[in-house]
Formats: C-alpha cells, structure tokens, sequence
C-alpha cells in the first residue's frame, strides 16, 4: 500500500537544515540504494550498490521554451512509498511468469518562486535494477509547455568499458558495435552496456515510451552522460501539456553479463496489457519472398524479375505447408515499388497489387494449405501517404485473413516526411517525438483489426509489448541483409555475441537467421561470416517470437539433415537461462518449449574458436533426454569451411556435463526431448 507523508512527518528521514533535504529507497534485498536529494533546492539522485557507488550525485531538470527551466530551487511537499511484489504473465514471450518486486518511492516537488509549479519524481528500485521518471500533474501555472532539453545526467563512477553505437547518423541503429572505454563516447544511441572494473554489468536504456521522445545520452564530459532527446524538425524535444509523464530513464544491474539477459524491469516497468484478449496473437516460423532480392536473384519492383508473383507466392506457400511453417511474407507485392523507392514513399498504395499479383487468389491458395500470410508496409517513411491509407491497408488484411504485418521505414537521416494542414513538408528523425507518437497510431490501429506487428526501421523498442502485446518483434540493429551486399563485408563474427547484450536488451528482434547458403552463390563479393552450426544456434541465441528461415527453399530442401533443427525449434517459450556470456566472445542460452518439455541450447563465439562445458542442471531432476546435437565438425571454420556440421544424438539427464566445442565464427545447436518412457 502507498503511504503518503506530509513533510512536517518527514524530520527523521530528510537531512537537517535549510540547505539540504534527502530521502532513500533501497531495493527488495537491499543491495541498491537510491538517494535523492534537494541541495539548495536542487534535485539530485545517487545509486548505491552494497555501498559502492554505482552514479555519482546527479542532476536532474527541464529546459522549457519560452518558461523559466524546471530546475528548482524545489522544496519537498510529499513524499509516498510503497512496495509491489506481483507476478504476471506474458501472453508469449522468452519467460512465461515474471515477477515484479520493487520498493517505490514518489517526491513531489513545488517551486518556491511567486507561481510555483509541480513536478514530481518518481524511483523504483528492483534488485536488478532502477527506473525513475518524471511526473507533471494538472496544475493553474503549468499547462501546456514544450521541452527544450532534459537535463538527466549520469555521472559514472570510474571510466567503464562500453558496447555502444552512434545516434543521429544516416542508418538509424543499423552500426556494428564499438567496444570504448566511457570517455570515449559519441553521442549513443540506448542500450549502452558496460562493464565496470568490479566486474559488474550495467546497462542504461529507457522504459513506457509513449509520447515523449526517445532519449540518446551525450558525453557531458568524460564520466558523465546528459540525456539528449530526440528533436523534431523544428529543434523542439517534447510537446507537451500536464497531466504529463516522462519515459522511465532505466539502469540494468547485473553481477555477470548473462544476469542482463534475463532482467525483465524493462517490461515491469510498462503498463500491463490494454488490448484485452489477445489470442490473436499468434507467434510464428515463417518463410518467405525476401531473401532473394537482397541477394539480386529479383526484385522489389516490377518487370520481368518481379518477384512477388502470383506463381512465386504460391511456390514458397507450398514449401511452407510441406515444412510445418505457419506463415508466408511477401514483399513487393503493392504499387510503389518501381524506381528509387527509398525517395519516393509518396507512390505507395496499400491496396493495389501488381498486375502480375492476384493477392485474392494467394490468400484463398494459403487458407486452403493451412498457411498464414504475413501483409506488408513499406512507407519509405512517408508517414502521412501511410497515415492517409491505413485504416484502409489493415481492414483489406484482416478481410483477406491476415493478422501479421511487417512494416518499414526505410529512409536516411531525418528523412521520415509528414505534410501538415497548411501543405508544408517537415521531416523528423525515426526516433523523435512524431515518430513514437505515428508507431502508437499503428499499433493501435492494427490492434482494432487484429492484427500483429514487426516494425523494420522502427523506434526503439522500450517495453511496449506489454502494454501492446501486438508489437510481436521489430529490427533496430544490422540483420542478416546486411551480409548479401554490405561493402564493409557484412556482419563480423561477434556481432552477434554482442546483440544478446544490448540490441536485444530492449525487446525482440526479427534478426532472419538461418541462411544455409553461406558463400551466397549470387554474391560472389559477399557472404555470411559463421559457420552453417551457428546459423541454426541463432534460433536460440536471439530472441524472437517471430522467427524468419530466410533462405531460399531450394537451400533448405538441399540440407534436410540441418534444416530439421529450424522444423522443430519453437519460438515461444515457457523459461530462459544463460550458461556462458561474455560479450562480444560468446554466449550459450537455454530455453524451455512453453507447449513441451522440450528444452533448446545455443551457443556461439566470435571468430576465436572456443571449449565450454555446459552443465545440463536445468534439464527435470530424474528424467532422461534425447539431445540432438547439431555442431561444428572438428575442421570447421567460417573462413575455410562453414559448412562442416556434425549431427549426433546422445541420452543426457540433469547430471550430464555437455563439452561444446564451437569452431572459429561457429556455435552449437541442441534440441532436448524427454525420452518416451
């Protein structure tokens, strides 16, 4: 229960005398400890952990325009507390029940100038973790109001070494990751994760975004980090009018790297479900008409190597059905696409196939096979041409049986074009105020069609599956593509034993896995950097309830002794568990089938090969399991030989200790299933 203090009950727990006032929260187990403080009427935070500084007093407070800044001097008019020790349940997700357990703690805060206004600031401090966040209630000298800057620092305690990439450059969040000590930060992009010279693990990121925008953090000077939020157009940050709440500013606390895979307070931290039921929503192996344009084999737009055909559609509907997948993505199948798409968003029609795409006759031909189709959106980020047709779009999806789309918004730098009521064109960055506020439009209304979402060149996931459980999964990080034609060679071996540590700290990612074609016989200048092992351990590693077999069915069906691994992996899963993590190294991750007793390891490295043993103590106490183990061949390599791949079997229980050996760039890929008594 919250308990509400006024401040003349407050003398034991806020410092004496008129230049300082202070109150604490400490986490459930003690272990962290926040300390705010009013130092000259000035608000500050502090993080603790078991007595060691993890954030340095910070400040806090607004720049307003045209309003003198929210900075204070503040005096301290309540203060509340309380404690939630609550278990919920996802509806899918990489952990069935999740418990919140936080101990809160809401200021409220007056100015002391002639027409005082009100901001509280609220902490919740989890053993994991801390959020806190800003509050604005209705109030006579605070309306409406627009913020200039947010003033949030984090000072660090010593000089850590951080995985980060760079915000406000042309590819969103599409970087290969930098490994730099803190002092030698751009201005990045969240999650930034770091290691501390303790051997501790944080990791900064953001929680409910709603309308607001999102927040990069800049060098303020070596040690400190200011949030910089993401300007519209016109130089603005927020617009805004009380009653009004910032995003929770987030820290991830782990004692090893694995502890910030499984901490959930991203997701605590967000309302729970507003849809209601949500059976719709349905997670999903899907296939599909991709892959072979961006390795050239045809294209987008239309001409004599169209891809999305009606014959094409149906060839791929038809290995779906033969394999198990439950859903098709087509994409290219809409007017738009001829032409440099990527400037021309305006020429998108959401309804309208191609000629040579009978998209009545495709939808009859899936439901008849048992097959979803996954609808697509491309707006080349012309958000009003998108806006103007997607009431539209989502009911002819939902009339032709459809109730998945993947959207996207390729375009570069501050490029994502609206038109407003006077005709003028602006154009705003992905990750602004107008960009969150378009994604929760259409989050909403997909939802009102029963439809599902998985946003390509999105806004940065913050959580908002909880509260949307439609938002199955978005990209926001170099993918697979990026191996069919990067110029720099594609994704090195570690990116993805860094992703599971910061990109996917965040949410979900539609990564595409799975590519057998490893040398991409049309690329010659191109090819995938891992072994064929670690393509199907990626299943595992990288989180996605919406999970792609991106190469072309001919690869597949070529390979059916490896394939079967892709056939039998789920994508929704009952629990999560890390035996290894060390970042940008390597990482082995076990979950548990939410419909079987079925559990499923992957582990890969980076271009070092590598000897870990891996303790089966998850596995039922008492029970014997098959392990089908698909692994690296003993001279494999990604350079030399990616291909080399050993499929065995073996009995394990919980006792067993599994020695995988994992080639340079490889993994390893392990089903266990109960043995049938």
């Amino acid at each position: 229960m919250r308990r509400f203090l006024p401040v003349l009950l407050l003398i034991v727990s806020l410092a004496a005398g008129a230049r300082a006032q202070t109150a604490s929260v400490a986490s459930p187990d003690g272990s962290l400890v926040v300390t705010f403080s009013l130092e000259n009427g000035r608000p500050t935070y502090r993080i603790d952990r078991f007595g060691l500084p993890l954030i340095l007093p910070s400040r806090m407070g607004f720049v307003l325009q045209e309003q003198p800044p929210l900075v204070g001097p503040f005096r301290l008019v309540g203060l509340a507390r309380d404690t939630v020790d609550t278990v919920w349940t996802q509806p899918w997700g990489e952990k069935k029940d999740i418990r919140s357990h936080y101990h809160e703690l809401r200021l409220q805060l007056e100015e002391t100038s002639e027409r005082p206004r009100r901001m509280d600031i609220v902490f919740r401090v989890f053993d994991e973790g801390v959020g806190f966040r800003y509050e604005w209630p209705a109030q006579p000298n605070l309306d409406r109001f627009v913020i200039m800057d947010e003033l949030t620092e984090f000072r660090l305690a010593g000089d850590h070494m951080a995985w980060w990439i760079p915000a406000y450059h042309p590819n969103r969040y599409e970087y290969l990751y930098r490994h730099t000590p803190v002092s030698q930060l751009d201005t990045v992009h969240t999650p930034v994760t770091m290691e501390t010279a303790d051997g501790w693990f944080l990791s900064f990121h953001e929680a409910d975004v709603e309308d607001y925008a999102t927040m990069t953090l800049a060098p303020k000077d070596s040690l400190t980090l200011e949030v910089d939020l993401v300007p519209w157009s016109d130089g603005t940050r927020v617009k805004a009018q009380t009653p009004f709440r910032s995003p929770w500013r987030v820290l991830l606390v782990g004692d090893d790297a694995g502890e910030l895979i499984t901490n959930y307070t991203i997701l605590n931290l967000n309302p729970p479900n507003r849809l209601g039921d949500v059976s719709w929503v349905r997670p999903a192996k899907y296939v599909g008409i991709w892959w072979e344009m961006h390795i050239g084999r045809s294209t987008w737009g239309s001409g004599p190597r169209h891809g999305a055909t009606t014959e094409n559609a149906k060839r791929y509907i038809d290995f779906a059905a033969r394999h198990g997948f439950d859903a098709v993505l087509i994409e290219g199948w809409n007017v738009g696409w001829d032409g440099d798409w990527t400037q021309n968003g305006d020429k998108f029609r959401f309804t309208e196939p191609y000629p040579d795409f009978d998209i009545e006759e495709v939808a009859r031909y899936a439901r008849e096979k048992g097959v979803q189709l996954i609808g697509h959106h491309e707006t080349a980020c012309h958000i009003t041409n998108y806006e103007r047709q997607m009431e539209d779009a989502f009911a002819f999806y939902r009339r032709l049986g459809i109730h998945m789309v993947k959207t996207g918004y390729v375009a570069h730098g501050r490029n994502c074009v609206w038109i407003d009521e006077q005709g003028r064109e602006h154009r705003e960055w992905h990750h602004g105020q107008f960009m969150v506020r378009h994604h929760r439009r259409v989050l909403e209304t997909a939802a009102r069609y029963q439809i599902a979402i998985n946003a390509h060149e999105p806004v940065k996931d913050t959580g908002e599956r909880r509260t949307y459980p439609n938002m199955v999964s978005r990209e926001g990080a170099r993918g697979q593509e990026y191996n069919a034609w990067s110029e720099d060679g594609g994704n090195p071996p570690e990116h993805t034993t860094i992703l599971p540590f910061t990109r996917l700290l965040a949410g979900p990612m539609d990564f595409t896995p799975g590519i057998f074609d490893i040398l991409i016989e049309d690329r010659p200048n191109n090819r995938v950097n891992t072994t064929l092992a670690k393509q199907l351990a990626l299943y595992v590693v990288i989180y996605s309830p919406l999970q792609m077999a991106a190469d072309l069915p001919e690869h597949y069906e070529a390979r059916p002794d490896a394939f079967q691994f892709i056939k039998d992996v789920p994508v929704d899963w009952e629990d999560t568990r890390v035996l290894h993590a060390r970042i940008g190294d390597y990482v082995t991750i076990v979950r548990k089938d939410r419909h079987s007793d079925d559990w499923y390891l992957g582990s890969i490295t980076d271009e070092y090969g590598r000897t870990l043993r891996a303790p089966l103590s998850f596995l039922e106490p008492g029970r014997k399991y098959v392990a089908e183990i698909y692994r690296d061949a003993p001279d494999a390599d990604w350079r030399t030989n990616p291909l080399a791949i050993e499929i065995t079997r073996q009995i394990v229980d919980a006792s067993t200790v599994l020695t995988l050996r994992l080639a340079p760039g490889g993994g390893t890929a392990i089903r266990f299933h109960p043995v049938e008594e």
